[in-house]
């Protein structure tokens, strides 16, 4: 018998979470529920094998993005971000933060579960992928990739980088020397058609990654932009 999958609900809103958590359960979830932002990262701590977060922002007390810096630490579980926000300004503060997905409020039962879905579906191939070569670490400039624990590591350290960030920074290692464009790049990782505003989510991830791989985000080498193509990871 195939295990349920495992979502956990966190909202200060007792209405909303419970809302959420009939929905995910009709179709087939085990849903956990936490009241606000510490409890998320306590009950993370408890079950490391939960398979998504979907955490609201505006809490008391700890806020979603504080409590999505903590569970980082803890986990790559995905993380969907529910907000009453809908500026780009907003949307880019929750990638930054360790963010997968972003949902504004109010939103319908089928946009939820399109998320929950290629959420999830992206993260059992990021944990249980397995490469058809040989060699389990390639070496990009000062950068040494591990394909077996999905890390990316510099001078022996992890580099504190998301599920979906590493599913990036693959996808251009596997076109290494071939510029990617956002479309390529978004319909391959997330799995979804491409629209016009999901060139700004993959710029935010784009940019993230520079920040935790590049020595100079400003001047970077690992991944280039090839202006009117995409992004490149150039041959080594």
């Amino acid at each position: 018998m195939e295990e349920q999958q495992k979502i956990l609900i966190v909202d200060d809103d007792v209405d909303i979470r419970e809302v959420l958590s009939i929905q995910l359960t009709n179709e087939g979830y085990l849903v956990f529920q936490a009241a606000n932002g510490r409890e998320a990262i306590e009950t993370v701590e408890r079950n490391r094998d939960i398979d998504l977060v979907v955490l609201d922002v505006m809490m008391p007390g700890i806020s979603g993005v504080e409590a999505c810096n903590e569970i980082r630490k803890l986990s790559s579980v995905p993380i969907l971000f529910l907000t009453a926000k809908s500026k780009e300004s907003d949307k880019e503060e929750a990638y930054e933060n360790g963010g997968d997905d972003y949902l504004v409020k109010p939103f319908s039962k089928a946009e939820l579960m399109r998320k929950v879905r290629s959420l999830l579906r992206r993260y059992v191939v990021y944990k249980g992928k397995q490469e058809n070569t040989d060699d389990s670490t390639t070496q990009v400039f000062d950068i040494l990739v591990d394909r077996k624990a999905h890390k990316l590591l510099r001078d022996d350290q992890a580099l504190n980088i998301t599920g979906t960030e590493y599913q990036i920074f693959m996808y251009l290692l596997e076109n290494r020397g071939r510029a990617q464009s956002a479309k390529e790049i978004y319909e391959r990782v997330w799995g979804e058609k491409f629209l016009p505003s999901s060139a700004g989510t993959i710029m935010v991830h784009i940019l993230n990654l520079r920040r935790k791989l590049e020595l100079d985000p400003n001047n970077p080498v690992i991944i280039r932009t090839v202006w009117g193509r995409g992004y490149q990871i150039d041959e080594g």
